[in-house]
């Protein structure tokens, strides 16, 4: 597919991934018209598209079919982001939900209608729950443990389900831990990378939950977006479900030294009890994806948490008062 001719919906296109593949189709050329809620998105992520002929915003929720209907009209590919996150399932799990996978449906039922081109549904690791084995390739079953995971796949389903039954030309593809600027550090939306560079940045000792041996597969947030476009231009992609990760395991420890070494701060590291339904360990097997589309990450996670350090700290808000909006436990 020759994206740079499409007009494009991004859902969640406010959001932390959502604003970095805003950015690439930008560059592409494309026509763009973001839907998002702004509940854990930023206009700001936005600003540098701002009287652009080629981009568009509306605020909106995905769950009032009738505006997103409106929102859809015309688009010839649908990226599909908006979601609500992890820590926020285990609170609220009945929202979540709504959103995760009821939103989902709505987004991919009006899409239909609308005769869209293109489907892509930006899904997540969290699918898998734990792993059985690594590395993790797309056959891995999947476990999901929490509400966000579980949602995560029932959006998944309905993708297929759309694909095999309509006609609809959907790509799934599932991302691994993705960190990086804009990443969200607050409430209960923040993670692990953002949360601890802004706890270090002021000094504050690094949270780990449980014993720290847990591991990720860590992708910078301008690769994961180049995935999410690759999968929209590559026709055999067409009706698959993919994983696009780094392929390599990082514990959470290692990873809060490396923050503490980046930052070049004294604070210490601190263990509490484990978080509810974590996933103790993921290591993504990309081989499926890169071989339909060349894609690999070019950012490593030491330079990627530079950048993801550099950003927090030119922040114009100062550390202190990104500190003020960090909840250390954020599930509860």
């Amino acid at each position: 597919m020759e994206i740079s001719t499409k007009k494009v919906l991004v859902t969640g296109g406010a959001g932390f991934i959502g604003s970095h593949l805003v950015d690439l189709l930008m560059s592409e050329g494309c026509h763009v018209r973001v839907v998002d809620s702004l509940i854990n998105g930023k206009l700001e992520n936005l600003k540098q598209h701002e009287g652009s002929a080629n981009f568009e915003f509306v605020k909106a929720d995905i769950r009032d079919a009738s505006t997103f209907a409106s929102a859809v009209e015309n688009a010839e590919v649908v990226f599909h982001l908006a979601c609500l996150g992890v820590r926020h399932s285990i609170k609220y799990p009945h929202e979540n939900q709504r959103v995760n996978a009821e939103g989902s449906f709505i987004v991919l039922n009006e899409a239909h209608k609308a005769g869209v081109e293109k489907f892509i549904y930006c899904s997540s690791s969290e699918v898998y729950g734990t792993a059985e084995y690594v590395p993790m390739p797309e056959e891995h079953p999947t476990r999901p443990c929490t509400v966000y995971g579980a949602g995560k796949l029932a959006g998944e389903a309905y993708a297929r389900a759309f694909q095999r039954t309509y006609g609809l030309n959907t790509v799934v593809l599932r991302l691994f831990n993705t960190y990086g600027p804009r990443s969200h550090h607050e409430n209960d939306i923040g993670e692990l990378i953002p949360k601890s560079i802004v706890r270090a940045l002021n000094g504050k000792p690094v949270l780990i939950f449980g014993n720290g041996s847990q591991t990720r597969d860590f992708t910078y947030v301008e690769d994961s977006a180049k995935a999410l476009l690759e999968a929209a231009r590559c026709d055999n992609a067409a009706g698959k479900t993919l994983n696009a990760g780094s392929e390599f395991e990082i514990t959470i420890e290692q990873v809060a030294k490396l923050i503490l070494n980046i930052t070049k701060s004294a604070s210490s590291i601190e263990y509490y009890k484990n978080r509810p339904g974590d996933v103790l360990r993921l290591y993504s097997d990309t081989s499926a994806f890169r071989k339909l589309t060349n894609w690999k990450p070019q950012v490593s996670l030491k330079e990627g948490l530079a950048r993801t350090m550099k950003w927090f700290k030119s922040r114009p808000e100062g550390p202190s008062f990104l500190l003020s909006q960090e909840k250390p436990i954020n599930w509860e």
